[in-house]
């Protein structure tokens, strides 16, 4: 009888009365707002008149040879250090059993709630000449004045070291599922065939989770990339801070347009990088993923050695500096919430709110106009989407900018009052280009959990696509849209360079402010604004250090 009912499947589109549908015609909206600032920054790279061309040799015969350089360099620590610490911290949690190990599987991704700047802030107050380490060494030995070697933090170094203890958790997260999700069967024949538990992690372990190391690697790098307010803290010349330094300390909008062209092109390079280390190579897990995984018990020195290496990243990379704000914080002279503390504080709640709201509203129709099409025109909208998040925001920040002032050029011209650049409007803008990626992957998971059967029987019970997302799906996605919805909040408010770049005057928020503060050397100042963003990023830190130690008890 089964045999003669039509096929249960899930409704798609792809015209509606002669035309595109809706929902589809929103995804090429999206995406080509997306899409904008990126390509007015290549267009000053690749469609380049004689005034950008002299513009560009002349940055290459000054400046910009040494914004590569130290890009690389500091790309090459961090590269090195979060390879080290995320894949050997992931490997210890995973596989073996010593002590602390159930509380290092997700304090170990604490570091995330860390900003780059706050943490730079943080450790020049602590090691800097009159900071309490160096007073304390010339205290206990009776050194004199600088006639002593100390590492110089404000360097090239000490910032790839920095951005490498706060970003090896992408490494670690993505490397430990590797870990965890192959099959346990081919870490015990290893064992089984005489191999030591280096030579299988080196020889089978390893070679499985490479792919995961490079995806994680490539995020940490091009965060890295996207960071500047520890890079202009330290005094360090990168793509970043010349794109800064042109656009808002020059004011010379070529130069700013040519070094954010070269910086885009590095990211995307990366990308490339990324996805052709995998190669067609596929590593798969062979037999059943409900096989526990026996863990080898550590003993001795072994197990107080991992103790150690897993220890001291949380400790440099979490304790210590907020241990150091909330010194800063309990001075009686900066603990003080001031009437322009609470205005910092509403401007970034409402920057933060607003663009939550408005990415969860954005990405759910395209995660549905993705769930409903599955056509190749959607996935090309997707993908777009998607690629804002690796784009720095300083190169976002310069690609809006440079249309929407000759908007408010034209517009002035004629006559009309149309003040766009320097507005909530373009910097919300911005916000939505960056970090749409990140509400569409929580949304587009969320989705992937409800079976295409419930589709079907809304669609039998006579609901339209509308009533379905209302009736059916919402109820069901939300604990996906309030993740995501907070996972933008966190972002927006951690923000800095977009936001230094666009915010209208007068219009300052708590990561302006602390980088402000910090850059007149008012660290005690900075400390309470700093602390406010430490305290609302962990709080998704913790929602996700939560769920990643469920799957691995027992």
């Amino acid at each position: 009888m089964s045999e003669h009912l039509p096929p249960l499947a899930l409704p798609r589109f792809t015209r509606q009365q002669g035309g595109l549908h809706p929902l589809l015609l929103v995804s090429l909206l999206i995406a080509a707002l997306v899409a904008l600032p990126i390509a007015g920054v290549l267009s000053n790279l690749f469609v380049a008149g004689d005034a950008d061309a002299q513009t560009f040799a002349h940055l290459w015969q000054t400046v910009l040879p040494e914004y590569i350089r130290n890009s690389i360099v500091i790309g090459l620590i961090v590269t090195l250090l979060t390879a080290v610490i995320g894949i050997g911290c992931a490997w210890l949690v995973a596989v073996f059993e010593f002590p602390g190990r159930r509380i290092f599987e997700w304090a170990l991704i604490l570091p995330l709630a860390m900003p780059a700047y706050v943490v730079a802030y943080a450790y020049t107050d602590f090691l800097q000449f009159t900071g309490p380490v160096q007073s304390g060494l010339r205290a206990l030995f009776g050194w004199q004045g600088r006639s002593y070697w100390f590492p110089e933090v404000r360097s090239v170094t000490g910032a790839g070291l920095l951005f490498g203890l706060i970003l090896y958790p992408y490494v670690y997260l993505i490397v430990r599922n590797a870990f965890l999700e192959r099959s346990p069967r081919m870490w015990d024949a290893a064992r089984t065939l005489g191999s030591g538990p280096w030579r299988a992690f080196f020889q089978v372990s390893l070679p499985m989770a490479r792919p995961a190391a490079a995806a994680g690697v490539a995020l940490a790098l091009m965060e890295t990339l996207a960071d500047y307010g520890a890079v202009a803290y330290f005094g360090v010349q990168t793509l970043t801070t010349g794109i800064y330094k042109s656009w808002y300390i020059f004011s010379d909008r070529a130069a700013a347009a040519q070094i954010a062209g070269v910086l885009l092109l590095t990211v995307m390079l990366l990308m490339f990088l990324e996805q052709k280390s995998r190669g067609r190579a596929r590593y798969y897990a062979v037999g059943a993923r409900a096989v526990a995984q026996q863990r080898t018990v550590l003993g001795g020195r072994h197990a107080w050695g991992a103790f150690v290496f897993c220890a001291l990243p949380i400790l440099l990379g979490f304790v210590v500096p907020l241990l150091i704000l909330v010194q800063l914080l309990l001075n009686a002279e900066t603990l003080v919430i001031s009437a322009r503390y609470l205005d910092w504080l509403r401007n970034t709640v409402l920057l933060g709110g607003v663009t939550a709201l408005l990415a969860v509203a954005i990405c759910v129709l395209i995660a549905y106009a993705a769930r409903t099409s599955g056509g190749r025109l959607q996935r090309i909208c997707n993908r777009i989407v998607g690629m804002g998040y690796a784009i720095p925001g300083a190169v976002i920040a310069v690609g809006i900018l440079i249309p929407i002032v000759r908007m408010d050029q034209w517009s002035s011209e004629h006559g009309v009052t149309l003040v766009l650049s320097g507005s909530v409007i373009a910097l919300i803008y911005a916000y939505l280009v960056r970090f749409l990626a990140v509400s569409l992957q929580s949304v587009q998971a969320g989705l992937v959990k409800i079976t295409p059967a419930m589709d079907a029987s809304a669609r039998s019970l006579g609901h339209g696509l509308a009533s379905m997302l209302l009736r059916v799906h919402a109820p069901l996605l939300w604990r996906s849209l309030l993740t995501a919805g907070l996972l933008v909040f966190v972002d927006v408010v951690k923000e800095l360079p977009a936001t230094l770049t666009i915010r209208p005057f007068n219009f300052d928020t708590l990561a302006v402010i602390t980088h402000q503060l910090a850059s007149d050397e008012r660290l005690g100042e900075a400390a309470l604004p700093a602390f406010t963003i430490v305290l609302i990023a962990i709080v998704p830190v913790m929602v996700l250090a939560r769920a990643i130690a469920k799957p691995s008890r027992g």
